[in-house]
């Protein structure tokens, strides 16, 4: 079983407890330092006292010069990480960073404040937190990824989520990537990634293990960041190299575009519409191209090679011929 097939079953059980790592908080973050000044930052999906999220930003506080940390938890009232979520009440808590001046984020400088509902960020109480805050930043649950980020744009808030690669592919996500409203983050382009799990989880994959801490984990391929933060790799044009030859590069049967079966295979010199593997959008310029259209043909079905479908194509036109 591979680590997408655990996170399938996750999501059919609808068992999100997957924890972020926080060597991959930090080398995301790092990319963003410039946005946080004076703003108000939300982690509306975690176990705040345990949360690596909240672990970074209260950390970091002075040093990215927040206003307010705050974050809230989903049916926990309990300080352990891996709660049982079973309280029908749930806490947030509210940082205003250092009062002592030893720089670090002591239990009495941490407000704890009891919600009346669950915590679920789709509840009144939790939109009204979100309304405080200027930029979100969380591993939302992967079941719900397509109602957070409507909730998001709904809210018209700044974030930077973690999902999966194949969430490009909801029709409730592409038109926002179409419309450069989101884009795929900086530090993670391949690869699987750890999370750690619940200590009733159980292992029974190789890409299952126990940490030298003792905690659980799982690894999860296709894991990426989706944010609408900008940052200075997103402009950094991708280097073409290969001329188009009509036999390297057929076109479909149902839409005048040549397929690409790699990204850095992209001819430098063809102006017409080419179609590339999701995995693109790891190397996307908007500067470079324009995002047209995914997977299907003029006569709305897949698209086709000699009546073969290639797995999910996203059709792009480079800007510059």
């Amino acid at each position: 079983m591979s680590g997408n097939k655990n996170l399938q079953n996750a999501n059919k059980a609808k068992k999100d407890e997957f924890y972020t790592q926080l060597c991959d908080i930090e080398n995301e973050l790092r990319y963003y330092t410039a946005h946080f000044k004076d703003k108000v930052v939300l982690c509306n999906c975690d176990d705040p006292r345990k949360s690596n999220f909240f672990h970074y930003f209260a950390y970091n506080f002075e040093r990215l010069g927040l206003k307010r940390l705050i974050t809230t938890c989903y049916k926990n009232q309990d300080s352990d990480l891996f709660s049982s979520h079973e309280s029908e009440k749930a806490v947030y808590l509210i940082y205003d960073g250092d009062k002592n001046g030893n720089r670090i984020p002591d239990p009495e400088e941490i407000g704890i404040h009891e919600l009346q509902g669950d915590g679920d960020f789709r509840s009144a109480e939790c939109i009204e937190l979100l309304k405080q805050a200027d930029i979100v930043v969380t591993n939302p649950p992967f079941s719900l990824f397509r109602e957070y980020v409507a909730q998001l744009i709904e809210y018209n808030k700044k974030f930077l989520i973690i999902g999966n690669v194949n969430a490009i592919t909801y029709k409730e996500i592409f038109p926002l990537i179409k419309n450069n409203q989101i884009w795929l983050g900086a530090s993670i382009h391949s690869g699987d990634r750890k999370f750690c799990v619940p200590d009733n989880y159980k292992l029974n994959a190789a890409t299952c293990g126990i940490d030298e801490n003792g905690n659980k984990f799982i690894r999860v391929k296709g894991v990426r960041w989706f944010t609408n933060l900008d940052y200075k790799e997103l402009h950094e044009e991708l280097i073409l190299y290969k001329r188009y030859t009509p036999e390297e590069y057929p076109k479909y049967d149902n839409f005048d575009a040549i397929n690409v079966d790699v990204t850095t295979h992209i001819p430098f010199d063809y102006d017409g519409y080419i179609g590339v593997p999701i995995t693109f959008l790891d190397k996307y310029c908007p500067e470079q191209f324009d995002i047209i259209r995914f997977r299907k043909g003029n006569d709305g079905r897949d698209l086709q090679i000699n009546n073969k479908c290639p797995y999910f194509r996203i059709i792009i036109k480079r800007k510059q011929p």
